[in-house]
C-alpha cells in the first residue's frame, strides 16, 4: 500500500492552514447527513481542516474523532475545539467496524485515482453495519492539477460508482451534484456521494 496522498497537495495544506482556519464550510449537506444518524452516534471525520465542521457535529452532540493530513491543521482544529485533533493520513485508517458514519468533505478528492479503491475499502471496513458515509468530489473526466498545483482525481460519476463497487457492498448509494467555489475561487462542478453499509 502507498501513502494515499500527494506530497505538493499535502504541503500546499501545511502552508495554508491559517488561511482556511477563516474559511467556514457550507453546512447544509452536513445537516442532512446529521440527520439520517442516531443521536450521539460515533462519526469519523477525515479531513477535518481547521475542524468547522466538528464543532458543529460536537454541538449537535455526536461523538466526533476529528483527523486530518496535514498535523498544521489538526493543530487548527484542535484549538477550535477545545479537545485534540488526530494526525492521520487516510492509508493509515486501521479501524474495524468502530463508526457509525464517516464524514470527507472536499479531501478525498486528492486521492490519487489508482489508490482510492483502497481508501474506500478502508472506509467501509471501519464502518459498523448500517453505517453512513459522505464524501465530496470534484467532477471530471481525468486526474489534473489546480492553479494552486493542488492534485485531484477529477472522477465521472460512473468511475465513481464502480470505485465504490470495488471496495465493499453498499445497501444505497446516491450521488448528487452542486456547482461552488474552491480555495483558488474557481467554480467547479461537486460530486456528493452517500452511502450506507448493509445493515446485515
Amino acid at each position: 500500500m502507498t501513502q494515499a496522498f500527494d506530497d505538493d497537495t499535502l504541503r500546499f495544506y501545511r502552508g495554508n492552514a491559517a488561511a482556511y482556519a477563516e474559511r467556514k464550510p457550507a453546512g447544509g449537506t452536513l445537516t442532512r447527513f446529521l440527520g439520517e444518524l442516531p443521536p450521539g452516534a460515533r462519526i469519523l471525520e477525515l479531513g477535518c481542516g481547521a475542524g468547522h465542521h466538528a464543532a458543529e457535529m460536537l454541538a449537535a452532540g455526536f461523538d466526533i474523532d476529528a483527523t486530518d493530513g496535514s498535523p498544521e491543521m489538526a493543530a487548527e482544529a484542535s484549538r477550535r475545539l477545545g479537545r485534540p485533533a488526530r494526525t492521520m493520513l487516510f492509508h493509515q485508517l486501521d479501524a474495524d467496524a468502530l463508526y457509525d458514519g464517516v464524514w470527507a468533505y472536499a479531501c478525498l478528492l486528492h486521492v490519487p485515482r489508482d489508490e482510492l479503491g483502497a481508501v474506500l475499502t478502508r472506509v467501509h471496513r471501519a464502518l459498523k453495519p448500517g453505517g453512513l458515509f459522505y464524501a465530496s468530489f470534484k467532477s471530471g473526466e481525468a486526474e489534473g492539477r489546480d492553479k494552486l498545483a493542488r492534485y485531484y482525481n477529477y472522477p465521472s460519476e460512473d468511475w465513481l460508482r464502480a470505485c465504490y463497487a470495488e471496495a465493499g457492498a453498499w445497501e444505497s448509494l446516491t450521488i448528487e451534484t452542486s456547482e461552488g467555489r474552491g480555495f483558488d475561487q474557481e467554480v467547479a462542478s461537486f460530486l456528493h456521494v452517500v452511502a450506507r453499509k448493509p445493515a446485515g
